[in-house]
């Protein structure tokens, strides 16, 4: 019956671009206008759009530099780089550095 949420869910899975942190502007923007599209031409019934709005909101609230919406990360290396790529880039030399 909820048709609707088999357009709507994968949008959440998607993630923040590792390139360059002046892609994320155009990310957000692609989403948003797939987003209001979306809800312009399917018209989703109310069910959907409450489940996909609650499930964006936790996502963005528990971490505002994975939220695909937001257009911003904190900044590293003077500007060429988002922290969360840093965290991950550098995270996995350290674990591999204490199990050997």
């Amino acid at each position: 019956r909820m048709y609707c949420l088999q357009w709507l869910l994968p949008v959440l899975l998607i993630p923040k671009h590792y390139l360059h942190p002046q892609f994320l502007l155009d990310q957000a923007l692609f989403m948003w206008f797939y987003i209001i599209g979306f809800f312009v031409e399917r018209r989703p019934c109310h069910i959907c759009s409450i489940i996909f709005f609650t499930a964006l909101g936790l996502i963005c609230y528990a971490d505002l530099d994975s939220c695909i919406f937001w257009p911003t990360c904190t900044l590293r290396n003077n500007g060429e780089m988002c922290d969360y790529v840093y965290r991950n880039e550098h995270s996995d030399g350290t674990n591999l550095a204490k199990t050997l």
